[in-house]
């Protein structure tokens, strides 16, 4: 059996897809899902069915791997179900990542730990980009998830020693995207408009919303350089500085689109509470990494697009 040195948690999910992409060619890759499913995964990594929540599971799963890098994707995604299912995203945000570093401290594997949280941990509105200084104020029960995801992360590095760095991601789009998020929804209501197997209309929630984002393949990009040269114990935006409005990149889709789609609001895709603007500012991540975002917004719109016709053709 080949050894595997890299363990990727989430590996399906949709950031966890795109960084196997990135390290399929190494190996000795080992890839955790839940379910041990992997629909769009190459078949040379070592996919094994971990459930984070089962630290009896975790613990020996983790003796068996021995791994020298982690990257921790796993967890619950979403800002908008996280107000009806508070508890699972606690579990999955913080009882999963809990288990993973402590049976790392128990057991006394070496290595070096990548724990992705959110930016949504700073839930603040500001029309200056956000910086890693900024105070920690989380306005959902996701990001309240994630603010204990950080801490713990910090404090296992602080405490116990363990080599640890963090990635704060703002929003990240791309193709395989769920439609639980509002550029995938937008590009999959338009695909299946085009086949005819939809009105053609697109419901939209709040489009006066601004948000920095990222395409996926840049932001897994990011990760892969934190691996490397992240300064244990820090923690680091991953962001593109710029802030876009909902409205406007739904245009953008629009204009794309092969027919004529109105747009309908619809008061049940509202958020309780929705931060007005959000845009980060990763001056230390390219301090560290000289990581700066390569694609634009607009092959991420024109790819996530194509994806979903893909899907519903």
């Amino acid at each position: 059996m080949i050894e595997s040195r890299t363990l990727i948690t989430g590996a399906t999910g949709f950031a966890g897809s795109h960084l196997i992409d990135r390290l399929a060619q190494r190996r000795g890759v080992i890839g955790w899902t839940r379910s041990g499913g992997h629909a769009h995964a190459s078949p040379a990594i070592d996919w094994q069915p971990v459930d984070l929540l089962d630290g009896a599971v975790v613990d020996a799963a983790l003796t068996q791997a021995k791994p020298l890098r982690v990257f921790h994707l796993a967890g619950a995604p979403q800002v908008d179900s996280s107000w009806a299912s508070v508890v699972p995203h606690l579990q999955a945000n913080v009882l999963g990542t809990h288990h993973l570093l402590d049976a790392i401290r128990r057991i006394g594997i070496r290595c070096r730990v990548l724990v992705v949280t959110s930016a949504q941990i700073y839930g603040t509105s500001n029309a200056a980009p956000i910086s890693e200084a900024t105070s920690r104020l989380p306005a959902n029960p996701y990001g309240l998830s994630k603010l204990a995801q950080d801490d713990l992360a910090q404090r296992t590095h602080r405490d116990d020693g363990l080599d640890v760095v963090i990635a704060r991601p703002f929003n990240h789009a791309g193709p395989r995207q769920r439609d639980a998020f509002v550029l995938s929804s937008f590009a999959k209501q338009i695909a299946l408009a085009e086949t005819g197997r939809a009105a053609p209309e697109i419901h939209v929630g709040n489009l006066d919303t601004a948000r920095d984002i990222t395409d996926v393949r840049d932001v897994v990009a990011a990760y892969e350089r934190l691996m490397e040269a992240g300064v244990s114990g820090e923690a680091y935006n991953v962001a593109s500085g710029v802030a876009r409005r909902i409205g406007d990149l739904l245009d953008q889709l629009l204009s794309r689109s092969r027919v004529p789609i109105r747009i309908v609001s619809d008061p049940e895709r509202m958020r309780p509470s929705d931060t007005p603007m959000l845009v980060g500012d990763a001056t230390r991540l390219r301090h560290v990494t000289g990581w700066t975002p390569k694609i634009p917004i607009e092959q991420t719109l024109a790819d996530t697009l194509d994806w979903w016709r893909e899907r519903v053709a």
